[in-house]
């Protein structure tokens, strides 16, 4: 019966126990949560309000959050900071005389009992989370230490300070520019002491870009113009050094430093961030590089021969190769483009329109000789080297491009013609069957010759002028057509193979001159026959070294018939 009263009186402070624990720990929870509901109105109150800086100096001291009365937290940090500054043109400010004294709902702030600096309430200890008396002592310490510093900051002893100090960085000023300027010189004199030795001059193919006289003018240039950029950059980093030493003038050297810092920093981050974009282009650019390539291996292969595709030639390889090349470069920049930095700008998408429309619009000859030379290529009426005539023009094809076609004539005149003009045009070439598996091209001339002259002995004469006319071929040999029977005489037209097609002005002067021979010899007379009409009586017109030595002009011989 003991034992169960003993386990009964136990249940019961147990339980007594655990309401009594579970009561407290409820008080204290709604004490700790009432405290963080505070704290957290505060916290909200507190970014809810705008606190004004007091900045006497230009510097903040702290900041003011609430209003009294009708006075503004405006109004009330500029008030302190008048009254702060007051006490710091107070030549015989006392530390000690600024003190802490509370009143009917507020702490003050108090100078020589009666000049009151500031005034603290308990709202606005609240705001930062503290008690009123503890504030106003914390700004009193702020105040009192400001106006210490801003004394000994601007004392007399601190401006003779100064003033030396910026007499000094002026001096080592002065002497950075005299340094960098007799650097400067001596690299001149350097250059120009040892120009032979590093000026040489730039060539392309042999033939100047830059003399070694340019090159050494435009170094000097460059030299010179570096010394400028750090001449001034050594000045504009001077001037907020010299600025920081005067209070006056401190806040002009953050903003001097700002002008250069910020770009320098905005430029800096930008490149940060374009770092994964640039990766990208770096990637996309180097596998457009190594398939063009690996294009541009198997365009050698066939150029060359070694590669055989039916239908293609090789002379397509290079030009084929070319837009192909252009095709990928052009595919290459739309992938690139958006990660340009600005692609997305309305700018930069101005700018791009803008450019297009003015290629378009100016280059319309262009790309109707881009696309005639393209035309041409893949038409293959001639090649470089071969001797063709385009219009009245006739020549050796010096280049193809894709604009022009450029032929050099037989007096070394280097013509230039549009490609639209060559596609527009008839041309003829005339090395097109002067390989060696053909006859070669046919060398052609006329002669008249009258009637009374017999046609065999011509024939003969004419054959035997073009077998010795050299650069024409033996076999074939030189055959003769009597290409019309005219009122008064017979064409005959020599026809003669020869494989130097450019040599077709010193063939037919040859040519030409061994008719004249081959003619006299025979004693053909090539006249014409006009002149054949009063032959009588004149001296024929043979060279007097085919005739013989007894040869006399025949008289005039007059019939007269009488009626």
């Amino acid at each position: 019966m003991k034992k169960f009263k003993s386990i009964v009186l136990l249940f019961l402070f147990l339980l007594c126990s655990t309401v009594l624990f579970s009561q407290v720990n409820g008080n204290e929870k709604t004490i700790v949560e009432t405290v963080k509901s505070e704290s957290q109105i505060l916290s909200k109150k507190k970014k809810e309000l705008i606190g004004y800086p007091v900045a006497p100096f230009k510097d903040t001291l702290f900041f003011i959050y609430n209003k009294i009365g009708s006075f503004k937290a405006e109004n009330r940090a500029t008030a302190i900071a008048d009254r702060i500054n007051l006490l710091y043109k107070d030549s015989f400010y006392i530390p000690d005389s600024l003190v802490v004294s509370a009143s009917d709902g507020s702490v003050d702030i108090i100078y020589k009992r009666d000049f009151i600096i500031m005034s603290i309430t308990e709202l606005d200890a609240k705001v930062v989370g503290d008690n009123s008396f503890s504030l106003a002592q914390k700004n009193r310490s702020i105040i009192n230490k400001a106006i210490l510093y801003q004394q000994e900051y601007n004392s007399e002893g601190n401006w003779l300070k100064r003033i030396g100090l910026a007499a000094l960085l002026l001096t080592m000023i002065i002497l950075i520019v005299w340094i960098i300027n007799r650097l400067f010189r001596w690299l001149k004199l350097y250059v120009i002491k040892n120009k032979e030795k590093h000026i040489t001059g730039l060539k392309v193919k042999e033939a100047y870009v830059f003399s070694p006289d340019k090159q050494l003018e435009f170094v000097l240039r460059i030299i010179n113009i570096i010394r400028i950029v750090v001449l001034v950059f050594v000045l504009y980093i001077s001037l907020p050094v010299l600025f920081s030493v005067f209070p006056a003038t401190k806040h002009y050297a953050s903003i001097l430093l700002k002008w250069i810092f910020s770009p320098a920093k905005s430029a800096l981050m930008g490149f940060v961030h374009f770092l994964p974009n640039l990766f990208s282009i770096i990637v996309i650019v180097l596998l457009f590089v190594y398939l063009i390539k690996a294009i541009k291996f198997f365009v050698d292969e066939i150029h060359k021969g070694q590669i055989k595709i039916d239908g293609f030639y090789s002379d397509w390889a290079i030009p084929t190769f070319n837009i192909i090349k252009i095709l990928l470069y052009a595919f290459m920049v739309v992938i690139i483009f958006p990660y340009l930095p600005g692609s997305n700008s309305p700018i930069f998408q101005g700018v791009s329109v803008f450019i297009g429309i003015l290629f378009s619009l100016g280059s319309s000859n262009a790309i109707a000789n881009m696309i005639a030379g393209l035309v041409i290529t893949y038409m293959r009426p001639f090649k470089i080297g071969d001797f063709i005539k385009i219009g009245d023009v006739s020549g050796t094809v010096l280049e193809k491009t894709a604009l022009v076609t450029r032929i050099r004539t037989s007096k070394f005149e280097d013509i230039t013609i549009p490609n639209a003009t060559v596609l527009s045009s008839s041309s003829i070439n005339y090395s097109s069957n002067t390989k060696e598996n053909s006859n070669g091209l046919v060398i052609h001339t006329t002669v008249t010759i009258g009637y009374d002259a017999d046609w065999k002995e011509v024939h003969k004469a004419l054959i035997k002028a073009a077998s010795r006319t050299e650069l024409l071929e033996s076999i074939p040999g030189p055959f003769v057509l009597q290409t019309s029977l005219d009122d008064f005489y017979v064409s005959y037209e020599i026809n003669g193979y020869t494989k130097q097609p450019t040599q077709q002005p010193l063939i037919y002067s040859k040519l030409h001159q061994n008719i004249q021979d081959c003619f006299n010899e025979a004693g053909l007379e090539i006249m014409s026959p006009h002149f054949n009409a009063i032959r009588d009586g004149n001296k024929t017109t043979t060279p007097n070294d085919y005739l013989d030595s007894e040869y006399k002009s025949p008289s005039f011989n007059v019939d007269i018939t009488k009626k």
